[in-house]
């Protein structure tokens, strides 16, 4: 299983709505209701293209099998040196070591770009994602409770840090 990360294109963003619509549709990993477009998609890579923030893929004989992104944490300057980070695996593709591969080279470029904090917001009943953070060093940055609304129930966001230097 050779996996290839590098930077998305613009020719990746199908491919990625595809991972991130499942998501939204079946999981409570992305708190959205509805399924994003095509030029949402667009607007969202400009976005993270704009602000020099890495968008990168995982690729398995030229499919792509997941990605990762960070971004910013909250707007206000003197939170310039943390951002919120997201990674997203292929449903077919979980459990093999494509989401490690990707949280390990987003913690790279994050250090590369002179980064403090990296900030993971995870669904609190999300274990699976909560210990493979851990696995990574991340550690609890508190829970607050009752904060979304999906699938008619309330949710709880876990936050999880990781100083990076």
């Amino acid at each position: 299983m050779d996996i290839i990360i590098k930077p998305a294109t613009t020719q990746h963003l199908p491919a990625i709505l595809e991972i991130m619509n499942y998501n939204i549709l079946n999981s409570t990993a992305i708190y959205d209701y509805s399924a994003k477009t095509l030029p949402d998609m667009e607007q969202w890579f400009a976005d993270k293209q704009a602000a020099n923030w890495p968008v990168i893929i995982a690729e398995q004989d030229g499919a792509l099998v997941g990605y990762a992104s960070y971004g910013t944490f909250r707007v206000k300057e003197g939170y310039k040196y943390t951002v919120e980070h997201s990674v997203y695996v292929e449903p077919g593709h979980t459990g093999k070591g494509i989401g490690n591969i990707l949280l390990a080279n987003l913690i790279e470029l994050a250090k590369q770009q002179n980064l403090h904090c990296m900030v993971g917001c995870i669904d609190a009943d999300n274990a699976g994602s909560i210990a493979f953070h851990k696995k990574f060093g991340f550690t609890d940055g508190g829970i607050l409770r009752q904060s979304g609304y999906k699938f008619d129930r309330w949710l709880d966001l876990q936050f999880m840090q990781l100083i990076l230097k």
